[in-house]
């Protein structure tokens, strides 16, 4: 991390990984359901598309999430919206654990989703505004961090379970949601973090800009002297928030027609949408049932998949420490392109009827080079890209796009597989890491050590056409030292 002394850094430690914490109860409803599928498939009869939409269900109401989050935190407060999305956790687990049917199973799922997609904007943008620009994608890259350790939490909590189906248990209650429905378990056993979750969120305060945009200047300034070292740098970052603020006109929806910030919105909205169609959220709903395919038992698709979460885990713990130092570009290149070979050797490997060992090897050196590059950078960039004003509602377009990639993976992953066979589904993944890279290359400028001020002046200020590098970024920045 890089050192700065003008920033009270374990308070800002403090709230950044409270934020974070939302990301823990996303990666667990997002890998949960890897656990489950074959026996709520067996359970009550689904075909492939049945299947498909089981898994999508959720992905739906984080659709909707992310359509409405940027409007909430923007109307309501970053802080109260995320109080919202621990609330439909909660409920979310709960009622998949207790529920008669799949029609009610389903609707869980949906609230559940809702919570996904309203946390995947709110906790990054808090995080991001309450950053300052040089330790910005360290703080932010928590929240992926988060995420990842939610994923391994389920991944280990259903192999748990799993392991021990055979024990016996002298309640009910228990016998069925941890033995004979297994999956109820699996799914109840968020409640836990949910309320952990929902009752922590009192203990931090309002975002500081988004009070400074709602003409709370007075509360703002307090936060600020809390997050800096001494009131002088305090004053320092308020004025420039202001200053930034005070540029920015009075309609959100008039900010979003300026033609740099459609731009900027575009790029956003391509990015999240084609990093879904790259194959990881196929590995992370769909882990036990490719490895199964590969020849696995049960338990050992089940321990794959762990191990897996922990690569993944793993590897964002690196990405936090070298994000701002590398770059997000950089670790784009770098990691798409292993991705790339990698999918190529697992496409391989199922056309010649392979598996075991070599593919597990891919299989988690693929995991390694999406947790290194694409996930770790794409809610940094996300949550830096748009202006203070707008960035909920911006960010929410980008988000849906983001949403409605993951549900397609989701639904169409069983079909996939079966029509295209894991070899032909692994090279498609493999044929879309290419427009990604070129994307990030012509149009995305490196943010590194920006001020969220200055990448916001960056895209209204660009010209006719674009700059491919983000040079004039650069140039601006040293134009003001």
């Amino acid at each position: 991390m890089v050192k700065d002394r003008s920033n009270n850094i374990p308070y800002l430690m403090f709230l950044c990984l409270v934020a974070a914490l939302g990301g823990i109860l996303f990666g667990y409803d997002t890998a949960v359901i890897s656990g489950t599928t074959a026996d709520v498939s067996s359970q009550f009869g689904l075909d492939d598309i049945s299947k498909g939409w089981y898994v999508g269900c959720a992905l739906i109401g984080s659709i909707i999430g992310v359509a409405i989050a940027g409007l909430l935190s923007d109307f309501l407060g970053r802080k109260k919206t995320m109080l919202i999305a621990a609330v439909c956790f909660t409920v979310s687990a709960i009622g998949c654990c207790v529920c008669v049917g799949f029609t009610d199973l389903v609707a869980y799922r949906i609230i559940g989703g809702l919570g996904i997609g309203i946390i995947s904007i709110v906790s990054p943008i808090y995080i991001s505004e309450v950053s300052p620009a040089k330790i910005r994608g360290t703080m932010v890259s928590l929240y992926q961090l988060a995420v990842t350790m939610g994923l391994l939490l389920a991944y280990l909590i259903n192999f748990a379970i799993l392991s021990g189906s055979d024990s016996a248990f002298s309640n009910p209650f228990f016998e069925r949601i941890f033995s004979t429905e297994m999956w109820r378990g699996m799914l109840g056993s968020e409640t836990v973090v949910a309320l952990a979750f929902f009752l922590i969120i009192f203990l931090i305060p309002e975002s500081p800009r988004w009070l400074m945009v709602k003409g709370m200047d007075d509360k703002a300034l307090g936060i600020f002297r809390k997050l800096k070292s001494s009131e002088e740098h305090a004053l320092g970052e308020f004025s420039l928030t202001k200053e930034s603020i005070a540029k920015e006109v009075k309609s959100e929806w008039s900010e979003l027609r300026h033609p740099g910030i459609i731009k900027a919105v575009m790029i956003g909205a391509a990015i999240a949408i084609l990093g879904q169609f790259m194959g990881v959220n196929a590995v992370l709903y769909y882990g036990p049932d490719i490895f199964s395919s590969a020849g696995l038992a049960a338990k050992d698709s089940s321990f794959s998949t762990v191990l897996v979460g922990l690569v993944n885990m793993l590897t964002t713990v690196l990405a936090v420490f070298i994000i701002d130092k590398v770059g997000r570009k950089k670790l784009i290149y770098y990691g798409v392109s292993g991705m790339i070979v990698c999918l190529a050797a697992i496409g391989t490997i199922f056309a010649f009827n392979g598996g075991g060992v070599p593919l597990l090897v891919f299989f988690l050196l693929y995991i390694f080079c999406q947790a290194i590059s694409i996930s770790a950078v794409v809610f940094v960039l996300l949550s830096e890209m748009y202006p203070n004003k707008v960035r909920g509602i911006a960010m929410s377009i980008a988000g849906l796009a983001l949403w409605v990639g993951t549900y397609l993976v989701g639904q169409f992953t069983p079909w996939c597989m079966s029509v295209l066979t894991p070899a032909g589904t692994f090279f498609l993944f493999m044929a879309m890491c290419v427009p990604y890279m070129l994307i990030m290359w012509k149009l995305v400028p490196e943010t590194t050590g920006r001020t969220l001020e200055e990448i916001e002046d960056y895209w209204k200020t660009l010209p006719t056409g674009g700059e491919s590098r983000g040079g004039k970024l650069r140039a601006r920045r040293q134009a003001s030292r």
